[in-house]
């Protein structure tokens, strides 16, 4: 059966106009079934179509080659994780394309450090014990896997022995949890008493010990939100099946996920999240009595009413903000302004108290550890043993500051105590790891459209290494022409940094000299300030500009979702597929990211949404109007949400670009709250289903808002028949209409990769290729696909 854009609604007091309803085509319901026969033909052939367009390219081929070389290259840094006195890395190598997990001592991987000379015997000095090859393991089972992550038991006798290891069929959301032997470089069977989650959406983690787990599944009929989530929690023994294991949370019918988790202290948390911004958090005491079986967990469900155990004590914050726990305080991060014991604390905070006295229900101990300004907000905060660690953003820029509790030390003599309470701060100064434009720099090319010239451009980032009893941290430190560097760091009792040495450091992976990186601010419909990065080689000729410099290819990349922000980062494939190339990169910072702090989000939430594409095509025009590029050279380009936002500018503001690039995205709005996990996004893009908002939804659904007979860029579609996150109904919908429409829409869908879109190295290179020489051709106005059906 077809649908139509816009299937009629009995209750839609505003329904779409049925002139132009009738001129769009429709589109085959059959394209809705991920691995449906007709539908992957129809998705091969697209495909097909679309890559043969590029393989007769040879500078297509030598650069996916590159690009290749580049994330296989054996000297790129081994991200870590501590545990039980060993660090573990997942890594993979042409030899091993999915993966193999490994480990190594704290002596053998400070031995590859830069500053440590290699030994004769081993360039690269560190010695890896591989625990899992995940080659080896597809080959034994007989299907693809991706690895999803592991977690190495640190409390009991079995520490550092024992570990949960999750992997994806392909990259999916859903995924298996089994417990490994970490001696015996095995899985465990249930038979022998291991601890396994089957294929699910769910999570298994370790309790309090290394002989319970906290399991949250699909436990059958009703126990799956709307957004096909787990809505209940159990704590497993070892040997026990989940139907006798105790049941510690039960979320309402319409939750969207409810979970349990142990922290680095040992204690039991247990959440349940009604939407995106809308959660409530419990601590469940060792003491507190729960219901055990299956008999009760089957009550709780069929009660459809959220349900926690008689003794769990629920944490009093706003069911916006962000709980924390660390040693022994609570921490509110908020989103909206709280009142609570007479005193008012505005969205943004981050609010401290001593978690005892919170809950016993004392309210006059909130300390505010962090207040946002103009230009800077709270973007992350870590606990190690003595300290909390915050990452802030200031215009977009990275620092780290360390806050010390009262308890942990006494002001010196002379010194300033921060806060009613004492608290202690430290900043961690970093700025001297990024690109910083020369005064010669600044003075040449005076632009008032720069922000804060000359000011360092950096993206950090703080892990603890083992929270509960050190005080070290993993430091990472980059910007768009600086490659990452991965720092230990050991906090002081006052904390102060010391001892900071370098572990690893990339090498340059594209040619950045000459490359300007600056910052400039847009003016947005309203008047707001919309903040962008431009990164490239100023550009002479004859159409150079007041500023020197002239137009050219231009790749602007926006997000503009779920508070999440876009931070200077060294983006190595960009960098060598297009900076090299003589391309401008630009990254806007839109609303509805988190640049800005929970107002800056919300501010592009539901109703608002048309702000964050406003604020696109405001960079857009601001680029334009610098002279940095034309409208025809400038191609946009975005992945999930970031992939509705490419749409939306094709659809809306066609005159302002010249390509689209949309990976993994979400194109329908009138109906992605009923595939897959979408009913968790409805306060971020609307609900269809309420008639007033979609009246103003349907304006900047990109599948609905194509007008027939309108000229429009070409786009790129790129999906993954495995992505059960985003349903690739959303991209194979838009090609199939666009195509149907005479239009240029290329369509790419791998068959593994999930959300991501890939699942190995050789994958993303020709991918990445394939995007950056779609972008090219597209800007320079030169033919990029087939757009016939």
């Amino acid at each position: 059966m077809d649908r139509t854009d816009a299937p009629p609604r009995a209750d839609d007091s505003a329904p779409p106009d049925p002139t132009e309803a009738r001129e769009l085509p429709p589109v085959p319901g059959w394209l809705d079934e991920p691995t449906g026969e007709q539908a992957l033909a129809w998705a091969a052939a697209r495909t097909d179509e679309t890559v043969a367009a590029f393989t007769d390219d040879v500078d297509y081929l030598r650069l996916t080659q590159d690009l290749q070389e580049i994330l296989d290259s054996p000297d790129r840094i081994p991200a870590v994780t501590e545990a039980a006195g060993m660090v573990y890395n997942f890594w993979t190598s042409p030899e091993h394309p999915r993966g193999v997990w490994r480990r190594t001592t704290w002596a053998s991987y400070a031995a590859g450090a830069p500053s440590r000379p290699p030994r004769p015997d081993d360039a690269s000095a560190t010695e890896w014990e591989v625990l899992l090859d995940l080659d080896a393991e597809r080959r034994r089972r007989g299907h693809d896997l991706a690895w999803a992550g592991a977690q190495v038991l640190q409390t009991g006798p079995l520490a550092g022995r024992r570990a949960l290891v999750s992997l994806s069929d392909g990259g999916t959301d859903a995924t298996t949890t089994q417990e490994f032997d970490l001696e015996e470089r095995r899985f465990l069977g249930t038979a022998e008493g291991g601890f396994r989650k089957p294929l699910s959406k769910g999570t298994l983690t370790w309790g309090a010990d290394g002989d319970t787990c906290l399991l949250s599944d699909d436990f059958g009929a009703g126990s799956l939100s709307p957004a096909g989530l787990p809505r209940q929690a159990r704590r497993l023994r070892r040997g026990q099946a989940p139907r006798d294991a105790e049941v510690l949370i039960t979320g309402a019918a319409d939750a969207i996920v409810t979970r349990a988790s142990c922290d680095a202290w040992g204690r039991t948390w247990l959440m349940s999240m009604d939407g995106m911004g809308d959660t409530r958090v419990w601590w469940l005491p060792d003491d507190a009595v729960v219901p055990v079986g299956e008999a009760e967990a089957r009550q709780a469900l069929a009660a459809r009413d959220e349900t926690v155990p008689a003794g769990a004590i629920r944490i009093e914050a706003p069911p916006s903000a962000s709980v924390g726990v660390g040693r022994d305080w609570v921490t509110i991060q908020l989103r909206e302004p709280w009142e609570v014991a007479g005193e008012r604390y505005e969205a943004g905070m981050l609010l401290a108290a001593p978690l005892d006295q919170w809950l016993r229900g004392e309210r006059d101990g909130l300390e505010v550890l962090f207040a946002p300004t103009s230009s800077s907000f709270l973007s992350a905060a870590t606990w190690t043993r003595h300290h909390l660690v915050l990452t802030v953003l200031d215009d977009v820029a990275g620092r780290l500051e360390v806050c010390t509790p009262p308890s942990q030390r006494e002001p010196e003599a002379g010194e300033h105590a921060v806060g009613r309470g004492g608290w202690h701060h430290h900043w961690i100064d970093l700025t001297g790891a990024a690109y910083r434009p020369s005064e010669a720099e600044v003075a040449a090319a005076p632009d008032p459209t720069e922000l804060r010239p000359g000011r360092p451009l950096l993206e950090v980032s703080a892990q603890a290494v083992r929270q509960r009893d050190t005080d070290y941290l993993f430091i990472s430190a980059s910007g768009w022409t600086t490659p990452p560097t991965l720092t230990l760091a050991r906090l002081t009792e006052a904390g102060e940094v010391t001892g900071m040495s370098v572990l690893r450091q990339a090498p340059a992976r594209f040619d950045a000299r000459g490359v300007r990186v600056s910052q400039h601010a847009a003016v947005s419909a309203d008047g707001t300030r919309v903040p962008y990065f431009q990164i490239g080689r100023p550009r002479t000729g004859a159409d150079a500009g007041e500023g020197g410099t002239a137009p050219g290819p231009t790749l602007l990349y926006g997000y503009g979702a779920f508070g999440t922000s876009q931070t200077p980062c060294y983006q190595p494939l960009t960098g060598k597929a297009w900076l090299e190339r003589g391309g401008t990169y630009v990254v806007a910072c839109t609303r509805g990211g988190g640049e800005y702090g929970p107002g800056w989000h919300l501010a592009g939430t539901g109703q608002g949404r048309r702000r964050v594409v406003e604020d696109f095509a405001a960079v857009a025009r601001s680029l334009i109007d610098r002279g940095v590029t034309t409208a025809k050279q400038l191609v946009v380009h975005g992945a999930s949400a970031g992939g509705l936002l490419a749409g939306e500018m094709l659809t809306c503001h066609p005159e302002l670009i010249g390509g689209a690039i949309a990976e993994a995205p979400l194109l329908d709005l009138e109906r992605y709250t009923r595939l897959l996990t979408g009913a968790m996004w409805r306060s971020e893009f609307g609900d269809p289903d309420n008639p007033d908002e979609w009246e103003t939804m349907r304006s900047l659904s990109p599948f609905h808002a194509l007008v027939p007979g309108r000229e429009y860029p070409p786009l790129l579609l790129l999906t993954s028949t495995a992505d059960d996150r985003v349903h690739p109904a959303h991209a194979r919908a838009m090609a199939y209409r666009m195509r149907a429409l005479g239009l240029a829409a290329g369509y790419v869908e791998q068959s593994e990769g999930g959300h991501a879109g890939t699942a190995v190295s050789a994958q993303r290179a020709a991918t990445s290729a394939l995007i950056h020489a779609f972008a090219w051709r597209a800007a320079a106005g030169e033919d990029v696909h087939p757009g016939s059906q």
